[in-house]
């Protein structure tokens, strides 16, 4: 069977590769970008077959940039995948606990981990880093014995490096949900879900007969989310996920009478539903 070449953002080892080889299985060939917007440019441009970009985590909330670039590129959600975040402490074969004296990873899951860091080694120093795949990276590629970095357990297998102490996370329901992106839109079997983004007009109970449109048809809303309208001071847009498929005929229905009052409707996919 072919490789599927998928992008994603980071470095090899990071919860985005978790989430192309969870979505696509082992065929899959990861390929790391350094920002978000690479990994739609990869989509776009044909070096990827699909992107795999995170759009929230369960205690962090949304990814912001990601939602703008739904927006800005042409490109449609065929997918969507849940990955458990689970922070290990990692560090150069040989290297104890009692050796570390500064732990490296992403600001975030320097975050989310903060509790156990410091019962666990109240005197280390967190150092922010680009990525929690990179900093175990770093690691090994600067021989850091005196640190130990917060990362999977996959990037602690890519880089050769030893777990310490697992699951520092403070929080267990800790996950991210990740979409899986495509040039082309696919029409999903069984059990689905859309997204979509439109903008409202700037009166009073535009958006509730916008959403009316769902609710009056019995559409399960999932999720809504407003973001700034660039160029547009003061006005926004909205991405809605719902249940369902657009080749459902109450969905086409509800689409129609939202097209009729929104100022902008654009469809970013229908997909399997696995969250």
């Amino acid at each position: 069977m072919p490789e599927v070449p998928v992008a994603f953002q980071g470095a090899r080892g990071a919860f985005s590769e978790e989430a192309v080889v969870a979505h696509f299985g082992e065929t899959a060939r990861p390929l790391p970008c350094r920002s978000f917007a690479e990994v739609f440019s990869r989509v776009v441009g044909g070096d990827a077959h699909f992107g795999v970009v995170p759009i929230e985590n369960s205690l962090a909330g949304s990814i912001h940039q990601v939602y703008d670039l739904l927006l800005a590129r042409d490109l449609h959600i065929v997918g969507e995948v849940e990955i458990r975040i689970s922070h290990h402490l990692i560090a150069l074969p040989g290297v104890k606990l009692a050796d570390v004296r500064r732990v490296l990873s992403h600001p975030q899951a320097l975050a989310q981990c903060q509790g156990s860091l410091a019962r666990l080694l109240p005197e280390a120093e967190p150092v922010p880093t680009y990525d929690t795949a990179g900093s175990a990276k770093l690691l090994r590629e600067e021989q850091i014995r005196d640190g130990a970095a917060l990362a999977s357990r996959r990037a602690a297998a890519i880089y050769g490096l030893a777990i310490l102490h697992e699951c520092l996370e403070d929080d267990p329901e800790n996950y991210t949900r990740f979409l899986v992106l495509a040039t082309s839109p696919m029409e999903p079997q069984g059990a689905a879900k859309t997204s979509l983004v439109f903008s409202a007009k700037n009166a009073p109970g535009a958006l509730h007969r916008c959403l009316g449109a769902f609710a009056r048809r019995g559409i399960d809303l999932t999720k809504i989310e407003s973001r700034p309208l660039k160029g547009k001071r003061w006005q926004y847009v909205f991405y809605v996920d719902f249940v369902g498929s657009v080749h459902e005929q109450r969905c086409r229905q509800a689409l129609e009478e939202l097209r009729g009052m929104a100022t902008f409707l654009r469809v970013l996919g229908s997909y399997p539903r696995s969250v």
